[in-house]
């Protein structure tokens, strides 16, 4: 009987401690074939007559007790893995949201695929950079004018942040003779007020043609294919004369653009000429600065601002939208 009192109160400590997971290891380790009450039951013919009786009756007590104490604890586990689990898996589920790349990225990978269809190279160039690269190898030395319209951000150290991309030109023509035939995009900085059209930060596509006879008719050829694959086969352009100091002759390339206003008597369209992108000869200091052979070589160089021609074809009117991560705006695209 002292056996049995003991096996019960060793049984009421494991069922404290009991797990889901150790719970049928209790059930065999007692209840089992060869579990510690079931050898107590096969004792009973060892007793004499007068003791059967009353230890069969205790280790069936015994028995029922633990019975009933492990389908509780299982009963009360399975309530609360149910409870848990609550869950109907055979529900559609929740589809995640998706992101996409950046208007600005999108744009600059389309101009990318027509580019390279017509043969061009992408090249990357340093965002910081030295005036040599970034003013005079571009034919703008100190006391030139035009510095006024390019000056950028500078560092304590004396680099500065390229204000534009034709940086890319000279380093690529100091390591690489023609014929070339070259794209630089990235980012580029000027110190401009920032308003619905101007950001001290934004992006350009730098282009460029070297080779021994390249002509002016080239150009105009190379222009007009691109921005009809952008703009579609019946856009208007025109070359209007204009002044770079690293092109020489220049040009500004306008697009004429129709838009539909609002007015009292309805809508009406309207068009006018945009300027969209700059270009020209290459200088012949640019050629001296990139080391080439005076008069060997002749070549194209265009650039154009990202955000703008973004704006035009996506129906934006302020540049400052790009640049604010509102995900409203930039899940449209």
């Amino acid at each position: 009987m002292d056996t049995i009192q003991q096996l019960e109160q060793e049984f009421s400590q494991k069922l404290s401690d009991l797990t889901p997971e150790t719970a049928e290891m209790l059930r065999i380790e007692y209840l089992g074939r060869k579990g510690k009450i079931t050898q107590l039951l096969h004792r009973i013919g060892e007793l004499p007559p007068e003791e059967r009786k009353g230890y069969g009756q205790s280790v069936n007590a015994l028995k029922q007790k633990v019975e009933a104490a492990l389908t509780e604890h299982s009963s009360q586990s399975g309530d609360t893995r149910s409870q848990k689990s609550n869950i109907d898996i055979t529900l559609p589920g929740v589809e995640p949201e998706q992101g996409s790349c950046h208007p600005i990225t999108q744009t600059i990978e389309e101009f990318i695929r027509v580019f390279q269809r017509m043969g061009f190279e992408i090249v990357d160039g340093r965002e910081v950079e030295t005036e040599k690269y970034n003013f005079t190898a571009l034919n703008i030395p100190i006391d030139h004018p035009a510095r006024d319209a390019f000056d950028t951000f500078y560092t304590e150290k004396g680099h500065l942040l390229r204000s534009q991309t034709s940086t890319v030109q000279v380093r690529v023509m100091e390591n690489r003779k023609p014929p070339l035939r070259i794209i630089a995009p990235g980012r580029v900085y000027r110190p401009d007020e920032i308003d619905a059209s101007h950001s001290s930060m934004f992006h350009q596509v730098e282009g460029f043609m070297v080779d021994e006879k390249i002509t002016f008719a080239d150009l105009k050829g190379v222009l007009r294919l691109f921005l009809t694959e952008i703009f579609g086969k019946e856009v208007k352009i025109r070359f209007r004369p204009h002044f770079f100091p690293f092109t020489e002759p220049s040009v500004e390339v306008d697009m004429m653009w129709v838009r539909k206003q609002i007015t009292s008597g309805g809508t009406v369209q309207k068009s006018q000429w945009l300027e969209i992108l700059g270009a020209g000869q290459i200088h012949p200091n640019v050629f001296k600065a990139a080391g080439y052979p005076k008069g060997k070589y002749r070549g194209f160089a265009f650039g154009l601002g990202v955000e703008r021609m973004a704006m035009l074809r996506l129906g934006i009117n302020d540049i400052r939208y790009f640049y604010e991560n509102n995900l409203d705006f930039l899940s449209q695209f």
